[in-house]
């Protein structure tokens, strides 16, 4: 009897040490508003992952763009209660890294399938797109076949972002600064505003106000026509290839340092499951980043994109960044 009640007792305790340790546990993501949107990647990414991890329970935390984001995860430092930041770009990476606020994940990157073979393991890719502008075939009849021509281009009304908010913007501030020579930028910028409409904070508005008919042409993905294609069914719209080359954009994900949450590492992990990737790419309208059959529309486009070639801004620093954005403020303003 002594025996069988010692046994129960050991039994117990074993179930209620179990249940302490598999309690709730919240993952905070501070992201960019569009992908918390009812029509964005997180409302699915959400329900899927907690459905396969449902002790895990993801709370967004949505910023206006991508930019601000980044500048208040930096403005509160360790003290953040982010537990993952989902909304870098391979252009804010090496000032995200000075930051010394994100730690390395556990993420098998041997899964991923970019333009460049990805090492770091810190920063993890969750989809990836190019730069163009995006423009009406009804409208625009002879599209710009180079952003020189763009540039020139008086007939054609352009909204594009604005570098400090926008990381769309910040492709397009990169994108100049790679074709034209230092000499030549500011005057491009110059020709440039004669016939821009508009630069807004973010793509969301920028976007919306083309589709309007407000100008003629904006900045944005090679993939956005695909969304009008699938999704409204519209056939119309087109992506400019321009002759210089494309510029790529990489989004990233990473955990914040001495943050010890399991679940903010099984969420990174399923940032990369085809699962999730599905849910991504199909909202976000960009490509997947693994090797794995995600989506056969974007899966064929980004096949025929990855043929295409792309300039080389890997040596684009922070004070680079914030040089060119300095003379693009001083060049509007003159």
């Amino acid at each position: 009897m002594k025996k069988t009640t010692l046994i129960l007792t050991a039994l117990s305790l074993c179930a209620g040490t179990v249940l302490a340790n598999h309690h709730e546990e919240t993952v905070n993501i501070y992201t960019y508003d569009s992908f918390t949107s009812d029509w964005g990647a997180g409302p699915k990414v959400k329900q899927a992952f907690e459905q396969q991890f449902p002790l895990c329970k993801v709370n967004y935390v949505p910023f206006e763009s991508g930019g601000t984001l980044f500048n208040r995860v930096r403005l509160e430092g360790h003290k953040t209660k982010a537990d993952i930041v989902l909304g870098l770009d391979n252009f804010v990476l090496d000032e995200a890294k000075k930051s010394h606020l994100f730690d390395a994940n556990n993420v098998d990157l041997s899964k991923l399938s970019l333009p460049n073979q990805w090492t770091d393991n810190t920063f993890l890719p969750y989809d990836f797109g190019t730069y163009a502008f995006v423009y009406d075939k009804n409208k625009v009849k002879n599209p710009p076949k180079s952003l020189k021509e763009l540039v020139e281009r008086e007939d054609l009304r352009v909204i594009y972002q604005d570098p400090r908010t926008s990381s769309v913007g910040r492709g397009l501030l990169v994108w100049m600064n790679t074709v034209y020579s230092a000499d030549q930028v500011a005057q491009a910028w110059q020709q440039l505003a004669k016939h821009t409409v508009t630069v807004g904070k973010g793509w969301s508005d920028t976007y919306g106000a083309f589709l309007k008919g407000e100008a003629d042409v904006v900045l944005s993905y090679t993939t956005s026509p695909l969304y009008h294609q699938l999704f409204e069914n519209k056939e119309n719209y087109a992506a400019t290839t321009f002759a210089e080359g494309n510029v790529m954009q990489v989004e990233l994900a990473a955990r914040i340092a001495e943050h010890k949450n399991q679940c903010a590492d099984h969420f990174m992990d399923f940032l990369v499951t085809p699962e999730a990737q599905k849910q991504i790419v199909t909202a976000n309208v960009m490509f997947p980043v693994i090797q794995a059959p995600v989506e056969p529309h974007f899966d064929a486009l980004k096949e025929n994109v990855l043929k295409q070639s792309f300039l080389n801004t890997s040596n684009v620093s922070p004070e680079m960044l914030r040089s060119w954005i300095h003379q693009w403020q001083t060049t509007l303003t003159k």
